[in-house]
């Protein structure tokens, strides 16, 4: 198992970092690999909004869903791949001085050839972890998410 968790400062109002954050849809325009993402279920988001993705890991293509496991107006939100791989996210909000501290954790669960690489996947994750959420912070800070 692999557990990555990344926290940041974003310095803009909860709700505002909340209602964006917690749309998968605006994911594509700061997660690295991502290609498509599509809501396929209907309603407002929250438990149970199911998400249809196409993400780039390694250069392999993985086409999965994802389903929203756990959500708290602006305090958590959280998603388990019902498909593809094996991948948990969650999203946790705080209120700051100044902004929003939000933390981004992923767990996924190894399998095969890649349990032998798990310190290596670890690092790179993390990464890529700091990347996303670096990148996320400066879209919402520029306004442009």
């Amino acid at each position: 198992m692999i557990k990555v968790e990344v926290s940041v400062i974003i310095h803009r109002p909860l709700t505002e970092v909340f209602a964006i954050l917690s749309n998968v849809e605006n994911n594509m325009r700061w997660r690295t690999g991502m290609i498509a993402v599509e809501k396929i279920s209907t309603g407002p988001i929250g438990v149970g909004t199911t998400y249809r993705m196409i993400n780039s890991i390694f250069g392999r293509r993985i086409d999965g869903e994802a389903v929203v496991s756990e959500y708290e107006l602006n305090q958590k939100y959280a998603t388990v791949n019902k498909s593809g791989l094996p991948i948990e996210t969650k999203r946790t909000f705080e209120p700051v001085n100044g902004g929003t501290k939000v933390t981004f954790a992923v767990k996924t669960e190894l399998r095969g050839f890649f349990n032998f690489a798990k310190p290596v996947l670890e690092r790179i994750g993390k990464r890529r972890l700091e990347s996303d959420a670096a990148k996320a912070k400066a879209l919402i800070e520029a306004g442009i998410l």
